[in-house]
């Protein structure tokens, strides 16, 4: 090999590109393996980092082995992957020369890797690409297929962090195609993007629009279907989430799934059970059982009534711990609310495994963004429900019982907003009443500003 290209090195410029096309088939052909990778590198060093050789011959001598590997003209995805990176490596100082055959080497790379299951590897792979240089830029089309496929092998990796990244460049390009198949993995890297931010109502309700696609295989789309489901129980509760809840119960498919018993569950307001709970948490993913923390003020007003802790079975827990702690929680609140009139913190707290306190912060929070009807009265220590009898109540527009009126919900807090409304109501009478006093000759005013 070494003789034949101190030989062409004296050929003309003319002569030089057929002759060391001519090797290429010559190399493959080869039946020691490691000869083959030992020619293709002398080869590609030669055609990349002499001088003489000229840049339009190495690019027509690169961009003809990069053919060949891409026809699988190399059988050995193991001897194939070492060619290929071994050739990326020699091209890098010159990569800005040889972009468009980088770039097909790189894709190359990229699917050995997939094969293997190395989804980080193959993502960061696919990163090196360049896709807004001077010299070739890529279609937006081409730039969203790809931005695509690293938002999924990110994913796969759990690497939700990354792969908002390049969610959010593929969300810039999208417009730039009408392919249904592209779409359609845009629309599930939406769902999914969504699922790992914890933004779970918003996840279900993706998931459960693309279950439908008819374009989707069946046992695809019933894994689908079966994540909406994960989501909406543990979306945060409320009427939205009821909206969601209700959508999925009437689903004919989903009595097939094993999740339909908390699903239903969840749907009726039936409080869960700690077995059903169990059950439930051995299907969830690693980022769907996230540990969360507790707010400094949580943990503060949680304290309250710490004196009924030294009762026997008295919980000593001051918050949810997960995701779907949090999520069967609430639900088991916003259930016991169409059970009970009113309950004491001490018994919300018995319920939802709770100290008193962490149960009525918990409950001032719902009601505070509007997704538990009610008031507390920390007097008595009693959480009086709303009896949710309303025509928009969460069940009854969330069951289908009327019509559902889309309107954001309150999230801001209503009691306070009443309670500074009252001061300033009762500081305006006292001054109406001094002033009828002044006019009366009752009142100095004088001696009232003093």
């Amino acid at each position: 090999m070494e003789s034949k290209l101190v030989q062409f090195s004296s050929l003309s410029q003319k002569d030089k590109a057929p002759a060391y096309l001519s090797l290429i088939p010559e190399v493959l052909s080869q039946s020691d393996q490691p000869a083959i990778a030992a020619n293709l590198h002398t080869l590609v060093d030669t055609v990349v980092n002499q001088e003489s050789v000229g840049l339009v011959i190495g690019r027509q001598v690169l961009s003809e082995i990069v053919k060949n590997l891409e026809a699988g003209a190399i059988p050995s995805s193991g001897l194939r992957k070492r060619i290929v990176e071994d050739t990326l490596a020699t091209i890098q100082p010159h990569i800005v020369s040889y972009e468009e055959q980088v770039n097909s080497l790189r894709y190359q790379l990229a699917d050995l890797l997939e094969s293997e299951e190395e989804w980080s590897e193959a993502a960061r792979v696919l990163m090196g690409i360049s896709v807004d240089s001077g010299q070739r830029a890529l279609p937006d089309e081409e730039k969203l297929r790809l931005y695509i496929r690293i938002v999924r092998l990110l994913l796969e990796e759990e690497d939700s962090v990354q792969a908002e990244t390049y969610y959010n460049r593929a969300a810039s390009v999208v417009h730039s195609t009408n392919d249904k198949e592209t779409l359609l993995q845009f629309k599930l890297c939406q769902a999914r993007i969504s699922d790992y931010a914890r933004k779970f109502l918003e996840a279900a309700m993706r998931y459960h629009e693309l279950s439908w696609v008819a374009e989707i295989d069946e046992e695809e789309r019933r894994e689908i279907l079966s994540a909406a489901v994960t989501c909406a129980v543990l979306a945060p509760a409320g009427p939205n989430r009821s909206r969601v809840l209700a959508s999925l119960y009437r689903d004919e498919r989903s009595a097939e799934l094993p999740t339909f018993n908390i699903l239903s569950k969840m749907f009726l307001d039936h409080i869960l059970r700690p077995a059903e709970i169990k059950s439930f948490e051995e299907k969830l993913r690693p980022h769907q059982l996230a540990k969360i923390a507790i707010s400094s003020n949580d943990q503060l007003a949680s304290t309250i009534d710490d004196d009924d802790l030294s009762e026997p079975n008295a919980s000593t827990r001051r918050g949810p711990a997960t995701v779907l702690d949090r999520a069967v929680m609430e639900h088991n609140l916003l259930a016991s609310s169409k059970i009970y009139n009113n309950i004491t913190f001490r018994g919300l707290g018995g319920l939802l495994d709770l100290t008193p306190g962490a149960a009525e912060t918990m409950a001032r929070k719902m009601i505070e963004q509007g997704r538990l009807k009610g008031f507390i009265d920390q007097v008595d220590k009693l959480i009086w429900f709303d009896d949710g009898k309303e025509e928009d109540d969460a069940q009854g527009k969330a069951g289908g019982l009327g019509d559902v009126e889309q309107s954001t919900e309150d999230t801001g807090a209503p009691f306070t907003k009443r309670w500074d409304m009252q001061i300033r109501m009762t500081a305006a009478n006292v001054d109406s009443i001094v002033q009828h006093l002044a006019e009366k000759g009752l009142v100095n005013m004088v001696d009232v500003a003093a």
